[in-house]
């Protein structure tokens, strides 16, 4: 049973008869449509002093039953209207989908440039207005990056959560000063050792254990546990989430009406660290690919260790590297085409630094795809190889171009991947669901980021056995969980 409620944690409908009328479920991205469950009729509806009609009374009274204007009989019922409402927003889902966190945004910049005792009746109304749009942004990094700041704000400037929200009259302010030139300067300190990942690490410590998460093409996950999988997820959905950063990515139809996906924006948000760095946030989508964070600075911010994270430019609109030195970690972002592409090295410490209460089934990176997102990898070369009867076309859809039979597509592909690994094989897939000839350097730069970030030069190549290995590994995991429950279920029988 779902209960929709409230940033607040309180119920979407406060008293009286809609009370536990109307639920809903909690929707995981502002795209997905919203869904509708009317679950109970509370109690006071049928307990107001008037007895229970008999099936005969009920049938003589139908015909009288409506909305009428005045009168307390008159009055629809708690259930009619959110029948109404229901059908209203399925045929108006914008007016409940719309997510408004970058209006927030906009009122606080314009309220919170006056005098510094307007700051915290600024701040209150900003984290006021965020947390009413909880139910339409809960799926949007940017709303979750608010929720932080926010809270380093309230910190800094000793703002109370209770008192005055009224927003101050915008002042306008004055033209900003030129920005200065030593963000990226080499003469900056480079911060203290708890800010070097490796440095602050003990002398007695292990070396770190590198781990690697690929995302590339329509699209192909490789996982940090070397897991390779073929996947539909079309949307937004969650890479990586831990302590220090987030990661999200949208997938849309490689070609209209298709089922073929591939990555079209990319969040990225690292989330403040001690001394080091300030929050910032990387946005990337088809055809603006920044050399900047989304507030147009280069590194860190103010903070002492802001050096130790770092966008830098190696080909303009091409590819972009970011290095966040304080948590050891390197991030690769490419547009191949028309898509983007996402690489990551990170040690196994940051990966697995869960925050407390957070469910982390849903991020690809560590878990891999859904089961039901997944395109079972052993039907690959069977598909591929009826490419030139249609086979590959049942998933592209009517609308992929034929530009490869399965013979040019492989011809393609060896001229950049020359071992018949998976690499090889997601470029043949795309070239024949896709017909778009810009997915071969999609999965060529792919294996070169692995030779680039990957600790295990061994693991570079991953084989169609190994991915069956895989999945063996997963289903017979799956088959002794389900015995060692169906035991305990068969102890607790006997025993009571």
């Amino acid at each position: 049973m779902w209960d929709y409620r409230d940033a607040q944690d309180e119920p979407l409908f406060e008293g009286g008869d809609f009370a536990g009328v109307c639920s809903f479920p909690p929707s995981p991205s502002p795209s997905l449509p919203l869904l509708f469950a009317v679950l109970r009729v509370p109690a006071g509806l049928q307990s107001r002093g008037e007895p229970m009609q008999s099936p005969r009374e009920s049938r003589e009274a139908r015909p009288r039953a409506g909305w009428m204007v005045m009168g307390e009989r008159g009055r629809p019922s708690a259930l009619d209207v959110c029948r109404v409402l229901a059908v209203f927003l399925s045929l108006f889902p914008s007016v409940s989908l719309q997510c408004k966190i970058l209006k927030c945004n906009s009122e606080f910049r314009d309220s919170s440039s006056g005098p510094e005792e307007d700051f915290c009746t600024a701040l209150r109304a900003y984290n006021g207005c965020v947390r009413r749009t909880a139910r339409t942004c809960r799926g949007d990094l940017a709303y979750h990056s608010a929720q932080h700041g926010i809270e380093d704000l309230m910190s800094q400037h000793n703002c109370s959560k209770e008192g005055p929200t009224s927003q101050p009259r915008a002042h306008t302010p004055p033209p900003p000063p030129p920005p200065p030139l030593q963000p990226d300067s080499q003469e900056r300190s480079d911060g203290p050792e708890v800010c070097h990942y490796e440095r602050s690490l003990s002398r007695n410590a292990a070396p770190p254990n590198y781990t690697h998460c690929g995302f590339f093409g329509d699209p192909h996950l490789r996982t940090f546990g070397d897991d390779f999988q073929t996947c539909k997820v079309e949307g937004a959905w969650p890479l990586i989430h831990n302590k220090y950063l987030s990661v999200q990515v949208t997938n849309t139809p490689v070609v209209p009406g298709s089922l073929a996906t591939a990555t079209s924006k990319l969040t990225i948000i690292f989330k403040n660290f001690q001394e080091c760095v300030d929050q910032k946030m990387y946005h990337a989508e088809t055809d603006e690919l920044p050399a900047a964070f989304a507030d147009g600075s280069k590194n860190g911010g103010d903070r002492h260790g802001a050096n130790t994270l770092r966008v830098v430019e190696k080909v303009p609109g091409q590819h972009v590297e970011i290095q966040a030195r304080y948590i050891g970690t390197t991030i690769v972002v490419r547009q191949v085409g028309r898509y983007l592409t996402f690489a990551v090295r990170m040690p196994e410490e940051v990966v697995n630094s869960v925050e407390e209460g957070d469910d982390q089934d849903l991020y690809l990176c560590l878990h891999g795809c859904p089961a039901n997102q997944r395109i079972d990898f052993r039907n690959l070369k069977a598909r591929a190889a009826e490419a030139h009867g249609g086979g590959a076309r049942a998933r592209a859809g009517e609308g992929a171009p034929r530009g490869f039979t399965y013979q040019a597509a492989k011809a393609k592909c060896k001229e950049r991947l020359p071992v018949e690994d998976l690499y090889f094989h997601s470029c043949v897939f795309d070239l024949l669901s896709s017909g778009d000839i810009n997915f071969t350097m999609a999965a060529y730069y792919a294996f070169e980021d692995v030779k680039m970030l990957h600790s295990n030069s061994k693991r570079y190549h991953i084989f169609e056995k190994d991915a069956l290995v895989g999945e063996a590994g997963h289903s017979a995991d799956g088959v002794l969980s389900l015995l060692v429950f169906n035991a305990l279920a068969l102890l607790l029988w006997f025993e009571c």
